[in-house]
């Protein structure tokens, strides 16, 4: 397994790709038909078919920035509001190689990975291994709104190509011990991450 290095992409999003999806975004929260993200106090939306979609067309880019051969899990999009949060964390091992992308924003709210700061611009991108390495927003969210997206995949040379399509939720039996296992490989890359690049020394 291979920890990616965090790093921006610039344009990870078109022009084209950027109008249209702020638009979708703004149509689908007049909708009124979404969740509450418990993680984030905001809208949230899971499996989004046109986010399906991007997660396959975003794939050789991904491939490309993290020079890795990978299969895709899942995506989704958040709209931040006002009070919104993230706490430090890291993800399943579905997020193995992650994506998240700036589609509409008002105001700043920076995304820290292991301690580095980002300040994404509308069509930016950041590439981070999710299942790793810590990342959050600082403090709570005070702004007028923020639309964020999230492509992840996993190693097709990695230790959790059973998430492939986030077939692990859908058709592994918990009961193998295959939790436990991935929670081990996460620990022990982590651990080899961190001494790798002096964090939290």
């Amino acid at each position: 397994m291979a920890t990616v290095e965090f790093k921006l992409i610039k344009n990870f999003l078109s022009k084209d790709e950027l109008k249209m999806l702020q638009k979708y975004c703004y149509n689908k929260l007049d909708f009124n038909n979404y969740k509450g993200d418990k993680q984030t106090d905001s809208p949230s939306f899971y499996y989004d078919p046109l986010m399906m979609g991007l997660l396959d067309i975003k794939l050789p880019l991904v491939e490309k920035e993290s020079s890795l051969k990978l299969f895709p899990t899942f995506s989704y999009w958040r709209y931040y509001v006002f009070g919104g949060k993230l706490a430090k964390h890291i993800d399943r091992p579905s997020c193995e190689v992650s994506v998240t992308a700036c589609i509409k924003k008002y105001d700043n709210w920076p995304i820290v990975i292991e301690g580095q700061t980002y300040e994404l611009e509308e069509g930016e991108g950041l590439l981070y291994a999710g299942c790793i390495q810590d990342h959050w927003r600082p403090g709570i969210y005070k702004g007028e709104g923020m639309a964020q997206m999230f492509v992840h995949y996993v190693d097709q040379n990695g230790p959790f190509t059973h998430h492939a399509y986030d077939k692990f939720l859908k058709s592994v039996d918990y009961s193998t011990g295959a939790e436990t296992k991935d929670k081990e490989i996460i620990e022990k890359e982590k651990l080899k991450w961190k001494q790798k690049t002096n964090i939290g020394e």
